[in-house]
């Protein structure tokens, strides 16, 4: 049981991954652009993590969510995820742990990708 969940959450992220690869391919981006392969992947990623929630609420399905919102959304952009947060504590009246949550989200991972880079020699 557990080996299958591992499992459908490998194959949906692996084509999450897949996906947004070629998004990335197909959307040149000039050296010094927004990131527009990245933003095109991140709004379809949040957008499609919404509709599945939405979706799987009214249809329970503990495989097809695994395969679909773990797996492929998380694989496709773990800015889907992030976004799905911020609503639940919106919907929740959550204001001031909202804030502190992207503020946080985005200043944490801004430095990590610095000090990895220059962990990484650069």
């Amino acid at each position: 049981m557990v080996w299958t969940k591992l499992l459908l959450v490998f194959i949906g992220g692996g084509l999450g991954s897949i996906c947004r690869y070629g998004i990335n391919i197909l959307i040149h981006k000039p050296a010094h652009a927004v990131p527009f392969g990245t933003l095109v992947a991140n709004v379809i990623s949040s957008f499609l993590i919404g509709f599945f929630v939405a979706y799987f609420m009214r249809h329970a399905n503990d495989s097809m969510r695994l395969l679909l919102i773990t797996g492929y959304c998380g694989g496709f952009s773990t800015f889907s995820t992030f976004s799905l947060e911020n609503i639940q504590l919106m919907q929740e009246g959550k204001w001031l742990e909202l804030g502190l949550y992207i503020s946080a989200s985005v200043i944490v991972c801004i430095i990590s990708v610095f000090a990895g880079m220059k962990a990484g020699g650069v």
